[in-house]
């Protein structure tokens, strides 16, 4: 393969690259979305690396993966699908004003992606390092964390481009992280008539969100928050059907296993309800010690540089489960990931992106 040579990491070609990706919407699940989002990363990784960025088919839109070839030794791990709906671009389109970069996706994490690709472009030799781009973060990673666990084992070390923590700190622990549904079947009846005959799934909701909400432990950093919840169809009937959805977050092994044997054991409080739970701490923790020995490299490069445990997951999380050392937030600097006021600050893109190309020479040299 042909690898580009002694490129300069500027801003203006990492402006230019960031444009063209931010420019091509790419929501979670929207398959052409993503099929043409992907062959937009695909393209700005061959354009500044040289080689060929291979197109992984699945049933969430195609991953991307690029291999410089020899022995694999670092993986730099991203997503390209974003939160965001088509039609978000219209309303908040891609712009670079007082020093910061908007439009959706580019903290989460499309800036990261560009950063990585322009400092692995200043490198002379690129041997052994693999680039892994995903389609399905943002739902779960369910169709691809098989693919990032594998070239993870076979890389030995992992750099995640998702968005910087507060004050561009690195992210060297992350929470375990889940979704559960709970579906509570009642009886309806007429609520003016009958209210007795029937089995109000309104009200087993109510008891449940609350025995749901009393599994936290905040001060071991377990948070277990009922979010959404929706039940009844008419005014005057008593609702037969009720659904809650929960969001989980755990720093321990222990604690999964804990919180899911108890949604697990959830158990009607009216006669005659039933309950039906689905889901699981999908992402396991990323404790901190599975960043120490990056982070240590990562401050030898930039002494001032932070580390911060984070209560949000990402595919880190699978990475650093294996026991893979994992670095996470390298990726942009900025804030506001998931809303309208998402930021990219461009003073720091060059810094970042020479951090990512001097992370992946500390890490070749200490395996050679």
């Amino acid at each position: 393969m042909t690898i580009r040579r002694s490129v300069d990491v500027t801003v203006d070609a990492m402006i230019e690259d960031l444009r063209k990706l931010v420019e091509i919407e790419s929501p979670s699940r929207d398959l052409d979305a993503l099929a043409a989002s992907a062959e937009a990363v695909a393209a700005v990784i061959e354009s500044r690396l040289g080689g060929q960025a291979v197109l992984v088919e699945s049933e969430a839109g195609p991953h991307v993966h690029w291999s410089a070839g020899d022995d694999p030794e670092v993986l730099i791990l991203g997503h390209h699908d974003t939160v965001f709906p088509l039609g978000t671009l219209e309303r908040r389109p891609f712009m670079v004003e007082d020093g910061h970069a908007t439009g959706p996706g580019v903290f989460d994490m499309l800036g990261g992606l560009v950063q990585a690709v322009h400092g692995l472009a200043a490198l002379d030799d690129l041997s052994g390092v693999e680039i892994l781009v995903t389609a399905d973060e943002e739902v779960g990673s369910r169709s691809s964390r098989a693919l990032i666990e594998e070239r993870a084992l076979a890389c030995g070390a992992v750099l995640v481009l998702e968005g910087a923590a507060d004050g561009g700190a690195l992210k060297t622990g992350r929470k375990g992280c889940g979704t559960f549904q709970v579906s509570i079947a009642g009886r309806a009846s007429h609520a003016g008539l009958e209210p007795a005959a029937g089995v109000n799934a309104l009200i087993e909701a109510s008891h449940q969100v609350l025995d749901i909400a009393a599994l936290a432990r905040p001060e071991i950093g377990t948070t277990v928050t009922p979010t959404v919840a929706s039940a009844g169809t008419l005014d005057n009937v008593v609702p037969a059907e009720a659904t809650v959805i929960v969001d989980v977050r755990v720093e321990s092994a222990g604690e999964k296993d804990r919180i899911e044997a108890a949604f697990a054991a959830l158990a009607p409080h009216l006669d005659g309800a039933e309950i039906a739970v689905q889901g699981a701490v999908g992402r396991p923790p990323m404790p901190e010690s599975a960043s120490a020995e990056l982070f240590a490299v990562a401050e030898q490069l930039l002494p001032d540089l932070e580390g911060k445990a984070v209560g949000g997951g990402s595919d880190g999380n699978f990475t650093a489960a294996l026991g893979v050392p994992t670095l996470d937030g390298l990726g942009a600097v900025g804030g506001g990931a998931h809303a309208d006021h998402e930021y990219l600050v461009i003073e720091a893109m060059v810094e970042r992106a020479n951090l990512v190309a001097g992370l992946v020479n500390a890490i070749r040299v200490s395996r050679r």
